[in-house]
């Protein structure tokens, strides 16, 4: 995740800041916000304290590069929510998705994984 400064700004302030731009502004600013948010998937949670802050499956333990080490060894999604009974179809959706837009980080965290065993 890229780091940038933060200036404190409540939601009444920016609201009333973005609603004075022209609307062909506004619609770029759309756009931009939805381009910085699109690594923002749901049901996808990082937190430092839990998996050593990797991408985990939101309400577990359960890391996505772990899921994708599954998929690369063969397993299909059947057999993976058979072994994590906790998952849903929608859990594994959200995984694949996450791997899809960020490759090189589970690629590392996999090869981390494996190294230290």
């Amino acid at each position: 995740m890229k780091q940038s400064s933060y200036v404190a700004v409540t939601f009444d302030q920016a609201k009333s800041l973005v609603a004075s731009l022209p609307r062909q502004e506004r619609a770029r600013l759309v756009v931009w916000m939805a381009a910085d948010l699109a690594d923002q998937l749901p049901g996808i949670e990082f937190d430092p304290r839990v998996c050593g802050g990797s991408a985990r499956v939101a309400g577990t333990r359960i890391p996505v590069w772990s899921l994708e080490s599954w998929r690369r060894l063969g397993a299909d999604d059947a057999e993976i929510l058979r072994n994590f009974p906790t998952l849903q179809a929608s859990d594994l959706l959200n995984a694949w998705h996450y791997v899809d837009r960020h490759p090189q980080e589970i690629d590392r965290e996999i090869r981390e994984n494996d190294t230290a065993e």
